[in-house]
Protein backbone atom coordinates (compact mmCIF):
# COMPACT_ATOMS: atom_id res chain seq x y z
CA UNK A 1 0.00 0.00 0.00
CA UNK A 2 1.23 3.42 -0.95
CA UNK A 3 2.02 5.85 1.91
CA UNK A 4 -0.64 8.03 2.54
CA UNK A 5 -0.74 11.34 1.21
CA UNK A 6 -0.26 14.72 3.17
CA UNK A 7 -3.51 16.15 2.52
CA UNK A 8 -4.81 12.95 3.82
CA UNK A 9 -2.66 13.13 6.63
CA UNK A 10 -4.00 16.71 7.84
CA UNK A 11 -7.40 15.58 7.01
CA UNK A 12 -6.30 12.39 9.71
CA UNK A 13 -4.83 14.64 12.17
CA UNK A 14 -8.21 17.68 12.39
CA UNK A 15 -10.79 14.51 12.73
CA UNK A 16 -8.58 13.19 15.52
CA UNK A 17 -8.71 16.90 17.34
CA UNK A 18 -12.44 16.47 16.69
CA UNK A 19 -12.72 13.66 18.45
CA UNK A 20 -10.78 15.14 21.18
CA UNK A 21 -12.92 18.00 21.60
CA UNK A 22 -16.31 16.16 21.06
CA UNK A 23 -15.41 13.96 23.94
CA UNK A 24 -14.36 16.95 26.08
CA UNK A 25 -17.76 17.71 26.16
CA UNK A 26 -19.19 14.67 26.64
CA UNK A 27 -17.22 13.60 29.65
CA UNK A 28 -16.94 16.72 31.65
CA UNK A 29 -21.03 17.04 31.04
CA UNK A 30 -21.37 13.84 32.71
CA UNK A 31 -18.65 13.90 35.54
CA UNK A 32 -17.90 17.39 35.96
CA UNK A 33 -14.40 19.19 35.54
CA UNK A 34 -12.57 18.23 38.59
CA UNK A 35 -13.56 14.40 37.76
CA UNK A 36 -12.15 14.19 34.46
CA UNK A 37 -8.95 13.01 33.48
CA UNK A 38 -7.44 13.57 30.27
CA UNK A 39 -7.02 10.33 29.93
CA UNK A 40 -10.81 9.60 30.23
CA UNK A 41 -11.27 12.32 27.18
CA UNK A 42 -8.33 10.36 25.28
CA UNK A 43 -10.36 6.58 25.76
CA UNK A 44 -14.19 8.37 25.22
CA UNK A 45 -12.69 9.68 21.45
CA UNK A 46 -10.48 6.28 20.98
CA UNK A 47 -7.44 8.14 20.96
CA UNK A 48 -3.94 7.42 22.13
CA UNK A 49 -3.13 9.25 25.47
CA UNK A 50 -0.29 11.37 24.18
CA UNK A 51 -2.45 13.24 21.22
CA UNK A 52 -3.90 15.13 23.72
CA UNK A 53 -0.83 16.72 24.91
CA UNK A 54 -0.01 17.07 21.15
CA UNK A 55 -3.01 18.91 20.38
CA UNK A 56 -3.72 20.85 23.77
CA UNK A 57 -1.21 22.29 26.71
CA UNK A 58 -3.90 21.31 28.94
CA UNK A 59 -7.10 20.14 30.29
CA UNK A 60 -8.34 23.68 30.63
CA UNK A 61 -7.24 24.43 27.57
CA UNK A 62 -8.84 21.54 26.07
CA UNK A 63 -12.06 21.95 28.01
CA UNK A 64 -12.21 26.14 27.13
CA UNK A 65 -11.44 25.13 23.41
CA UNK A 66 -14.45 22.61 23.24
CA UNK A 67 -16.95 25.02 25.10
CA UNK A 68 -16.21 27.65 23.12
CA UNK A 69 -17.10 25.43 20.01
CA UNK A 70 -19.91 24.38 21.30
CA UNK A 71 -20.60 27.90 21.51
CA UNK A 72 -19.95 29.36 18.33
CA UNK A 73 -21.63 26.64 16.51
CA UNK A 74 -24.89 27.24 18.87
CA UNK A 75 -24.66 30.76 17.67
CA UNK A 76 -24.16 30.54 14.74
CA UNK A 77 -26.74 27.56 13.95
CA UNK A 78 -29.57 30.27 15.82
CA UNK A 79 -28.30 33.13 13.43
CA UNK A 80 -28.22 30.78 10.13
CA UNK A 81 -31.69 29.22 10.88
CA UNK A 82 -34.55 29.24 8.66
CA UNK A 83 -35.72 31.79 7.57
CA UNK A 84 -32.52 33.23 7.30
CA UNK A 85 -32.47 36.93 7.76
CA UNK A 86 -29.84 39.93 7.82
CA UNK A 87 -32.37 42.33 10.21
CA UNK A 88 -29.89 43.19 12.95
CA UNK A 89 -32.96 43.16 15.23
CA UNK A 90 -33.59 39.66 15.24
CA UNK A 91 -29.98 38.34 14.65
CA UNK A 92 -29.78 40.34 18.37
CA UNK A 93 -32.34 38.58 19.36
CA UNK A 94 -31.39 34.85 18.56
CA UNK A 95 -27.59 35.77 19.59
CA UNK A 96 -29.30 35.99 23.10
CA UNK A 97 -31.09 33.59 22.98
CA UNK A 98 -28.51 30.68 22.17
CA UNK A 99 -26.35 32.18 24.64
CA UNK A 100 -29.51 32.09 27.52
CA UNK A 101 -30.24 28.16 26.05
CA UNK A 102 -26.84 26.86 26.85
CA UNK A 103 -27.12 27.88 30.43
CA UNK A 104 -30.32 26.19 30.29
CA UNK A 105 -29.45 23.07 28.11
CA UNK A 106 -25.67 22.66 29.38
CA UNK A 107 -25.62 23.77 33.49
CA UNK A 108 -22.85 21.63 34.06
CA UNK A 109 -20.05 23.07 31.16
CA UNK A 110 -21.21 26.88 31.82
CA UNK A 111 -20.94 26.76 35.25
CA UNK A 112 -17.69 24.99 34.86
CA UNK A 113 -16.46 27.47 31.65
CA UNK A 114 -18.08 30.34 34.24
CA UNK A 115 -15.49 29.10 36.88
CA UNK A 116 -12.39 28.43 34.46
CA UNK A 117 -12.34 31.71 33.38
CA UNK A 118 -11.76 33.12 37.18
CA UNK A 119 -9.09 30.86 37.94
CA UNK A 120 -5.53 31.40 37.81
CA UNK A 121 -4.86 30.85 34.25
CA UNK A 122 -8.22 32.66 33.10
CA UNK A 123 -8.85 33.04 29.90
CA UNK A 124 -7.38 31.12 27.57
CA UNK A 125 -7.55 32.01 23.61
CA UNK A 126 -7.54 29.89 21.03
CA UNK A 127 -9.25 29.81 17.28
CA UNK A 128 -12.73 28.50 18.41
CA UNK A 129 -13.18 31.82 20.87
CA UNK A 130 -11.89 33.90 17.84
CA UNK A 131 -14.75 32.80 15.73
CA UNK A 132 -17.46 33.42 18.36
CA UNK A 133 -15.98 36.69 18.88
CA UNK A 134 -16.53 37.58 14.96
CA UNK A 135 -19.92 35.86 15.00
CA UNK A 136 -20.95 38.35 17.84
CA UNK A 137 -18.75 41.46 16.74
CA UNK A 138 -20.81 40.95 13.32
CA UNK A 139 -24.03 40.93 15.82
CA UNK A 140 -23.61 43.73 17.43
CA UNK A 141 -22.47 45.67 13.59
CA UNK A 142 -25.29 43.94 12.20
CA UNK A 143 -27.25 45.65 15.16
CA UNK A 144 -26.19 48.97 14.08
CA UNK A 145 -23.55 50.16 16.38
CA UNK A 146 -21.01 52.48 15.22
CA UNK A 147 -18.85 51.61 17.81
CA UNK A 148 -18.08 48.00 17.52
CA UNK A 149 -14.53 47.64 19.23
CA UNK A 150 -15.98 48.81 22.53
CA UNK A 151 -20.15 47.89 22.10
CA UNK A 152 -18.82 43.86 21.86
CA UNK A 153 -17.10 43.66 25.02
CA UNK A 154 -20.23 45.09 26.54
CA UNK A 155 -22.52 42.45 24.71
CA UNK A 156 -20.03 39.78 25.74
CA UNK A 157 -20.22 40.64 29.30
CA UNK A 158 -23.76 40.91 29.57
CA UNK A 159 -24.26 37.24 27.93
CA UNK A 160 -21.65 36.06 30.39
CA UNK A 161 -22.94 37.65 33.23
CA UNK A 162 -26.65 36.39 32.92
CA UNK A 163 -25.54 33.06 32.25
CA UNK A 164 -23.36 33.55 35.72
CA UNK A 165 -26.34 34.84 37.03
CA UNK A 166 -28.79 31.99 35.54
CA UNK A 167 -26.40 29.69 37.11
CA UNK A 168 -26.03 30.86 40.59
CA UNK A 169 -25.56 27.68 42.95
CA UNK A 170 -28.28 28.85 45.19
CA UNK A 171 -29.80 31.83 43.97
CA UNK A 172 -30.44 31.14 40.03
CA UNK A 173 -32.48 33.84 38.40
CA UNK A 174 -34.85 32.44 36.57
CA UNK A 175 -33.90 33.16 31.96
CA UNK A 176 -36.95 35.25 31.32
CA UNK A 177 -36.21 37.67 33.44
CA UNK A 178 -32.79 37.92 32.20
CA UNK A 179 -33.76 37.78 28.76
CA UNK A 180 -36.33 40.88 29.82
CA UNK A 181 -33.37 42.88 30.79
CA UNK A 182 -31.08 42.31 27.48
CA UNK A 183 -34.05 42.75 25.48
CA UNK A 184 -35.14 45.73 27.20
CA UNK A 185 -31.05 46.86 27.01
CA UNK A 186 -30.79 46.27 22.86
CA UNK A 187 -34.63 47.57 22.12
CA UNK A 188 -35.87 44.29 20.81
CA UNK A 189 -39.43 43.17 20.52
CA UNK A 190 -40.61 40.55 23.12
CA UNK A 191 -41.71 38.45 20.18
CA UNK A 192 -37.77 38.63 18.21
CA UNK A 193 -35.80 35.30 18.50
CA UNK A 194 -37.56 32.60 20.16
CA UNK A 195 -39.37 33.67 23.08
CA UNK A 196 -41.27 31.72 26.34
CA UNK A 197 -43.43 29.89 25.40
CA UNK A 198 -42.97 29.21 22.34
CA UNK A 199 -40.76 26.02 23.12
CA UNK A 200 -39.79 25.37 26.45
CA UNK A 201 -40.17 27.11 29.60
CA UNK A 202 -38.20 30.24 29.15
CA UNK A 203 -37.46 30.49 25.29
CA UNK A 204 -34.66 30.89 24.42
CA UNK A 205 -34.39 27.14 22.24
CA UNK A 206 -33.10 26.09 19.14
CA UNK A 207 -35.76 25.44 16.52
CA UNK A 208 -35.58 22.26 14.51
CA UNK A 209 -34.43 22.14 10.41
CA UNK A 210 -37.70 23.27 10.04
CA UNK A 211 -37.67 26.61 11.46
CA UNK A 212 -40.12 25.64 14.27
CA UNK A 213 -39.78 25.61 18.19
CA UNK A 214 -41.72 22.69 19.27
CA UNK A 215 -42.14 21.85 22.89
CA UNK A 216 -39.44 20.14 24.43
CA UNK A 217 -39.80 16.30 23.65
CA UNK A 218 -42.12 16.74 21.17
CA UNK A 219 -41.19 14.73 18.31
CA UNK A 220 -39.86 16.80 15.62
CA UNK A 221 -37.66 18.95 18.66
CA UNK A 222 -33.37 18.14 18.41
CA UNK A 223 -31.70 16.60 21.22
CA UNK A 224 -30.29 19.05 22.81
CA UNK A 225 -27.38 16.42 24.59
CA UNK A 226 -26.04 15.57 20.85
CA UNK A 227 -23.40 17.75 19.86
CA UNK A 228 -21.97 15.44 16.97
CA UNK A 229 -23.38 17.41 14.72
CA UNK A 230 -20.49 19.94 15.72
CA UNK A 231 -17.90 18.17 15.10
CA UNK A 232 -16.36 16.24 12.22
CA UNK A 233 -15.42 12.61 13.18
CA UNK A 234 -15.95 10.31 10.48
CA UNK A 235 -13.11 8.47 9.44
CA UNK A 236 -11.16 10.34 6.36
CA UNK A 237 -11.45 8.98 3.03
CA UNK A 238 -8.38 7.40 1.89
CA UNK A 239 -6.87 8.87 -1.17
CA UNK A 240 -3.57 7.54 -1.53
Amino acid sequence: MSPRSPSVNEELRRRSKERLLQAALEVVSERGYEATTLGDIADRAGSARGLVSYYFPGKRHLVQSAVHRLMHRTLEEALEREPRTDDGQERMARAIDAILGLARDRPVLMRQHMAGLLQAEGFLPCPEQQRLAELLRDTVARHGSSKVDSDYPMLRALLMGAVFSALMPGAPMPLETLRAELFKRYRLAWELGVPPGTEAPGGTGTPDRTGRTDAAGAAGAPDRTDVSRFFATEPAPDRS
